[in-house]
């Protein structure tokens, strides 16, 4: 009993980081939906996993790099590591709600894999963004253990924003494209996705925080303070448009959560 559930974590945990990056995973795993709930729990793991990869190369390349070709850098390997996913899915997204049209003409829009004006300028304007924050952090001359744990949680807390749209918003399309895979998933997937992004934060303020920096707890409760509130008004605008969220929308959401923490430590930790 105890090696069934060891193993369908293990599976679970697999999946979700075989979904969310292109870190290697060496094992075929069965993506049904009854796996894909229990994998969810695991998205804030696979999110911080990506952002301390991304803050270490940061970290590395500060002071070594010049800021700008540094920022492209990081970037780069944030890409890579996340297969683009994310922002696909916010391209699609944004070639469906901004062209103006009838709730079904807009979802037919987001399923075309051709690639619109509306598209390409949002994701040249969320890459802009990103790039001038990061920019902006690696040249600053920061103490990079100060940052490192926020900028790492950010990507944390935008995957588990993935799961708690899942339960509070309905399906645009309950029976057909990615979202529909994640029928399963409820409630208390949420609140232990939730748990886990929670434990992962104590974790940092343990190993990183002094019990007596009270800018540093506060800079850890305002990120999740950001993306509640974030989430919630974005997830509600497009469940109003579309009739429901799709998987596109979670990568859309995803994406500007992850942005605006990215400037959030940003404007938290530069010039203080």
């Amino acid at each position: 009993m105890v090696k069934q559930v060891i193993r369908e974590q293990l599976i679970a945990a697999g999946t979700a980081f075989q979904l969310l990056t292109r870190i290697p995973i060496p094992a075929q795993l069965p993506f049904t939906p009854q796996v894909l709930a229990r994998s969810v729990v695991y998205y804030p793991l696979a999110g911080l996993v990506i952002g301390s990869i991304v803050t270490a190369l940061a970290w590395a390349l500060d002071g070594i790099v010049p800021s700008m070709p540094a920022a492209v850098i990081v970037l780069i390997a944030l890409t890579a590591l996340s297969g683009g996913l994310h922002v696909d899915g916010f391209m699609d997204t944004a070639d469906g709600v901004l062209s103006n049209r009838p709730r079904e003409r807009m979802l037919e829009i987001m399923k075309d894999s051709r690639v619109g004006a509306m598209s390409v300028l949002a994701a040249v304007l969320l890459f802009l963004f990103k790039f001038s924050a990061l920019g902006t952090l690696l040249d600053d001359g920061l103490d990079w253990s100060e940052v490192a744990p926020l900028l790492a949680l950010s990507f944390g807390w935008s995957r588990m924003w993935i799961v708690a749209a899942m339960v509070l918003w309905p399906f645009a399309r309950p029976n057909e494209g990615m979202a529909s895979l994640f029928r399963e998933v409820r409630a208390p997937h949420a609140v232990t996705a939730l748990a886990v992004q929670l434990v992962l934060v104590c974790g940092v303020a343990v190993i990183f925080g002094d019990a007596a920096d009270g800018k540093f707890l506060c800079a850890l409760a305002a990120q999740a303070v950001i993306t509640a509130i974030l989430g919630s008004v974005v997830c509600g605008w497009l469940s109003r448009k579309l009739g429901g969220l799709t998987g596109d929308t979670y990568g859309a959401v995803s994406e500007l959560i992850e942005a605006c923490l990215i400037f959030a430590v940003m404007m938290m930790v530069v010039g203080h």
